[in-house]
C-alpha cells in the first residue's frame, strides 16, 4: 500500500469520528520525514483523543503501527507520526496558533472529499 492510500486510510478513520476542516498535505520532496501531512481538528479535549484513537486504530487494520504518539493526553494537540505519514490532530481553536497550513504554505494540497458537517462555519 503507498504512502498515499495509507494517508487516506488515516484520513478516512479521522472522518469516521467527525473531525474538523482536513487537510492533506503532499510533502514527498520538500520533507526529509515524511511524504504526506494530514491535519483535522476536534471540538473538544475529547474529540482530539477520540480522533487520534480512531486513526490509531484503522491504521493498525492496515499493519501500520505508528512510530510515536504525542501530546494526546494533553487534548490539545496530538501527533502521530507514521513515518511517511505524519497526522496532526487539533483542537481546533489552537489549530490557528501553530498555523501549519502556514508553514507548509508551498506543499500541493490533495484533493480530498471534504463532507459539509466536516466545516467548521461559525462554529469558533
Amino acid at each position: 500500500m503507498t504512502s498515499h492510500t495509507q494517508a487516506l486510510v488515516a484520513l478516512d478513520a479521522a472522518l469516521s469520528k467527525k473531525a474538523l476542516e482536513p487537510v492533506l498535505l503532499d510533502v514527498t520532496g520538500q520533507a526529509s520525514y515524511t511524504d504526506y501531512i494530514l491535519l483535522v481538528s476536534g471540538s473538544s479535549d475529547r474529540h482530539v483523543q477520540t480522533i487520534t484513537d480512531a486513526v490509531v486504530e484503522s491504521m493498525a487494520k492496515e499493519r501500520r503501527r505508528p512510530i510515536g504518539v504525542e501530546g494526546s493526553a494533553g487534548g490539545q494537540w496530538s501527533l502521530i507520526d507514521f513515518g511517511d505519514i505524519v497526522v496532526h490532530v487539533f483542537y481546533h481553536p489552537m489549530r490557528g496558533f501553530y498555523d501549519l497550513e502556514g508553514l507548509w504554505c508551498d506543499a500541493p494540497r490533495v484533493a480530498i472529499d471534504v463532507p459539509p458537517d466536516a466545516r467548521v462555519g461559525q462554529m469558533y
